[in-house]
């Protein structure tokens, strides 16, 4: 899914209010349609609601919805908040909600009244939408204290009240809702995905209310939000005459002694991936534990008994993944900076390759092209730089992508993918209990079991993130995001991969 700025939205609510044609004020009764079949579907007619509404649309859209609770027989009460005057379509909502329930409204201008309502009520925050460009102050700021100190369960409309949709450097987080749950119109915000939001977020979920699809096709964006029908089309089938050698023979360069859990999780994922062939290239003690932990993968030992020292004749493999587990030996980064001045193809670079790399920067202009870097924050600013804030981690992966033409897999929460054209996808599936020894080592496998069987660069560094997310979200089913590990990545992949094609293949 394409997402846009704050600012593109609002030109694509005009361009829909313009081209489909339909007015304003219809448009909004259309969001406010999708919030109440959202929030109905969540919260049965017997909870109890608080409505407040600011001055703007996004009181409107408050406004809308309490109106259509109301007609559905819900317990609702409404504090229209403003210091100025209201937007016209909020003025239009406000004498529709007064014409149908004339002792629902209650109009509060200097001074906030703190609400009396029962403990059980739900409040749904529709004070500020996304254009908000100044903090809270005066009777606002009142409203977002009382609601953040309430304890009750907060429902923002598009955007919680008081965040910015993109960049929040200056903003003051003491005056922002602290949202249980956001219906977002639409689109998901920037602001949504970083992670010192997610106090206030809550539960994200997004409503389509209609914007008209020319609008969302001719708008350019860099910003995408990785969904199952974003994948599914690039997931390749197989046909009945192929043999091992059609899907690629993958080379894991992983592990060191005492480490060769990285190489079995790797390559492990790798086949589990597609992957004909897996190879690993470790240290010789490692030997015995890979062959009897998966006899399916071919061992390759190195010359060092401990480390991995030298590489030879990767050229006949179809793709490379180097660092899990590697360590940062003097002779290991030699062996390191030798495979990257001599290797033209892209290859996955992930974990101690990365550090070794952050202790020799000159071996970045040695990566190939489209090369795909795994990194998790601290090596990440290891490699680029300390960041203040996830969205200047994100702006800093966007601009080493284009100056190294390489991908990178910035993991985490919602992980981003930077490409060198500038766009930057953030992925949908993935869960806490992820967070887990080993778990990048599947993802490292993962990645190179599919760029292995001809994925582009590109399709495997997006397909691979949805694919080991979608897996430990599946894992759940089973385990609890306290005892989920990575080995249950694994073994959920095949089952994400029969969810993706939609059980058709």
């Amino acid at each position: 899914m394409k997402f846009f700025t704050t600012t593109q939205i609002r030109q694509l609510d005009q361009y829909t209010i313009e081209h489909e044609p339909i007015s304003s004020i219809n448009l909004m009764e259309r969001a406010a349609n999708a919030l109440y079949g959202s929030f109905t579907g969540i919260f049965p007619n017997s909870t109890p609601v608080c409505i407040l509404a600011g001055q703007g649309n996004n009181g409107g859209d408050a406004l809308a919805l309490a109106r259509l609770l109301l007609k559905s027989n819900y317990q609702v009460s409404v504090y229209l908040i403003y210091s100025g005057s209201l937007s016209a379509d909020c003025e239009t909502n406000r004498q529709r909600l007064r014409s149908a329930y004339p002792s629902t409204i209650k109009e509060l201008k200097e001074e906030f009244d703190v609400p009396i309502i029962p403990k059980d009520t739900v409040l749904v925050d529709g004070l500020f939408g996304s254009g908000l460009s100044r903090p809270l102050g005066g009777i606002f700021e009142q409203a977002v204290a009382w609601m953040n100190q309430s304890k009750h369960r907060i429902v923002s409309i598009d955007i919680p009240s008081g965040l910015s949709g993109e960049e929040n450097k200056l903003t003051d987080k003491s005056v922002i809702v602290k949202a249980s749950i956001t219906l977002s119109l639409q689109f998901p915000k920037l602001a949504f995905l970083l992670a010192e939001n997610a106090p206030f977020v809550g539960k994200l979920k997004i409503l389509d209310i209609g914007i008209h699809p020319d609008a969302i096709d001719k708008t350019t964006s860099n910003l995408y939000y990785l969904e199952e029908k974003d994948i599914t089309p690039f997931l390749k089938s197989r046909s009945e005459f192929s043999h091992k050698g059609t899907f690629g023979h993958a080379l894991i360069v992983a592990g060191s002694k005492g480490m060769a859990g990285a190489s079995v999780l790797s390559s492990l994922a790798a086949l589990r991936s597609g992957a004909g062939l897996v190879t690993v290239h470790g240290p010789a003690a490692n030997r015995i534990i890979v062959q009897t932990s998966i006899p399916e993968v071919i061992f390759r030992s190195d010359t060092s008994d401990e480390i991995i020292s030298h590489i030879d004749s990767h050229d006949m493999f179809s793709a490379i993944a180097i660092g899990p587990g590697i360590g940062t030996l003097p002779v290991t980064a030699g062996m390191l900076h030798e495979f990257l001045v001599k290797t033209n193809n892209p290859c996955v670079i992930d974990a101690d390759a990365l550090n070794i790399i952050s202790m020799q920067k000159d071996l970045l202009q040695h990566i190939p092209k489209n090369s795909i870097l795994t990194p998790h924050p601290k090596e990440f600013e290891r490699l680029f730089g300390e960041c203040n804030s996830s969205y200047e981690r994100i702006m800093k992966a966007q601009k080493a992508s284009k100056i190294y033409g390489i991908i990178i897999v910035l993991k985490g929460a919602h992980t981003v993918i930077a490409i060198p054209n500038g766009n930057l996808y953030f992925n949908s599936t993935g869960n806490s209990g992820m967070s887990t020894a080993g778990s990048g080592d599947v993802l490292t496998g993962i990645l190179a079991g599919l760029l292995a069987q001809g994925y582009s660069p590109e399709e495997t560094a997006l397909t691979g993130v949805y694919l080991h997310g979608h897996a430990g979200d599946l894992a759940l089913r089973h385990e609890t995001k306290e005892s989920l590990i990575a080995g249950d990545i694994i073994s959920s992949l095949g089952d994400s991969f029969r969810s993706i094609r939609g059980n058709t293949d």
